[in-house]
């Protein structure tokens, strides 16, 4: 876990420094037409999402612009949303399409660019941190099972073949790492959050 560690220490102190920069924004309360307006840029968002749009900024830009501000805060809040840790390699393409989303949204800005390639190497980076884990946990419990297996052919007179999974302490111990790997990471990833939202001023 070392080398997981000294990374994450690395993204969460480059994201202190971000955020204390920008300290001071806050997030105004709305009325119940602002909140429609925020519910429509969460629709229009998933629309994105789903490819049924092909361009948030022009979506945006075709509203008055007195209502800019809330349908951009409702488009965030839904990309954002499926930005999220990624149990397999096909969760990261939806964290793309709504990482793309994002950078329309900014109009192509190359220091989002920057940020938003840094964010999606802290996912990937996740999604290998947690299958190296989980191959070292298999080979830990690997000698165990051999030791059953010994133990069941003594017995039975038959040869199994037995899984490191199976073993009933392996569940129990990966719980244990992949939660601390979630806290690390999950950390990580809100801080990105609220930055990107910080720069699109949603």
């Amino acid at each position: 876990m070392s080398e997981i560690k000294s990374t994450m220490e690395k993204v969460m102190e480059r994201l202190a420094a971000m955020d204390a920069k920008d300290k001071g924004a806050g997030a105004a309360g709305g009325s119940l037409a602002e909140e429609e307006l925020v519910r429509e840029g969460m629709r229009r968002a998933a629309a994105y999402l789903k490819g049924e749009q092909v361009a948030l900024v022009t979506e945006l830009e075709a509203a008055p612009a007195e209502k800019q501000a809330a349908l951009r805060r409702g488009m965030f809040k839904t990309l954002a949303r499926n930005i999220v840790l990624p149990r397999d390699e096909e969760q990261l393409g939806p964290a793309e399409r709504a990482m793309t989303g994002m950078l329309d949204l900014a109009g192509g800005s190359g220091e989002l660019t920057s940020f938003l390639g840094e964010l999606k190497k802290v996912l990937e980076q996740y999604l290998s941190h947690q299958q190296q884990l989980r191959q070292q946990l298999s080979e830990q419990f690997a000698q165990e099972m051999a030791r059953l297996e010994g133990q069941v052919a003594g017995q039975t007179g038959m040869q199994p073949t037995m899984r490191p999974e199976q073993h009933p302490k392996f569940q129990e111990e990966w719980l244990r790492v992949q939660d601390e790997l979630n806290s690390q990471y999950g950390r990580a990833l809100e801080q990105y959050k609220k930055q990107i939202q910080q720069f699109l001023g949603a």
